[in-house]
C-alpha cells in the first residue's frame, strides 16, 4: 500500500484533525460574513476579497511559529544551555507530524483562535466572487465553444 493512500488529503488534513464544533464555528463565521455582503456595494466586496487574499492561513501561522521557536531554541542553546537545543528538534518533529497528519501541538490553539485553512479562506473568497458576479461571464456548457468557456472560467478564478 502506498503512503499517499494512508495519509489524509492535503487540503483537508487540518480540518480533519480539528474538533467538529471548532470547524463549525469557523464555517459559520465565514458564512455570516458572506451573508453580510449580500447587498453590499461592489467596492465593499472588492475590499473584503482583497483582505482575504492577505489573510494568513494556518500553514503560514504555523511556519512562523515553528521558525521563531526553533530559532529561540538555537540561540538559547548556543548562549545559555545546550539543553535548549532540544527545542528545535521537538519543533521539527512536530512540523513533520503536521505535514503528514495535519496535527501538531499548536494547531488546536490556533484553530480555537479562528485561524483558518487556505481552503476555508478560499471558500469565502469564491462565495464573494460569485456574489460580485465574477462567474457570470462563464457561458453555459451547451452554448459555448470549450476554449472560450475555459478562458472565461480562468479569468473569473483569477479575479
Amino acid at each position: 500500500m502506498k503512503l499517499a493512500h494512508t495519509l489524509p488529503a492535503t487540503s483537508t488534513r487540518v480540518e480533519r484533525q480539528t474538533r467538529s464544533d471548532i470547524n463549525e464555528a469557523i464555517r459559520e463565521r465565514a458564512d455570516a460574513a458572506v451573508v453580510r455582503m449580500e447587498d453590499a456595494p461592489p467596492e465593499q466586496i472588492d475590499a473584503r476579497v482583497d483582505q482575504l487574499k492577505r489573510e494568513w492561513d494556518i500553514e503560514r501561522v504555523l511556519q512562523l511559529n515553528a521558525s521563531l521557536i526553533a530559532g529561540a531554541g538555537l540561540l538559547l542553546g548556543a548562549r545559555i544551555d545546550r539543553r535548549f537545543l532540544l527545542l528545535p528538534a521537538a519543533v521539527f518533529t512536530f512540523f513533520a507530524q503536521h505535514a503528514l497528519q495535519g496535527w501538531c501541538p499548536p494547531i488546536p490553539l490556533f484553530r480555537r483562535l479562528g485561524v483558518r485553512t487556505a481552503r476555508e479562506i478560499e471558500r469565502e473568497r469564491h462565495a464573494l466572487k460569485a456574489l460580485r458576479g465574477d462567474f457570470d461571464e462563464v457561458p453555459p456548457a451547451a452554448s459555448a465553444n470549450p476554449a472560450r468557456r475555459v478562458r472565461a472560467a480562468l479569468r473569473a478564478v483569477d479575479a
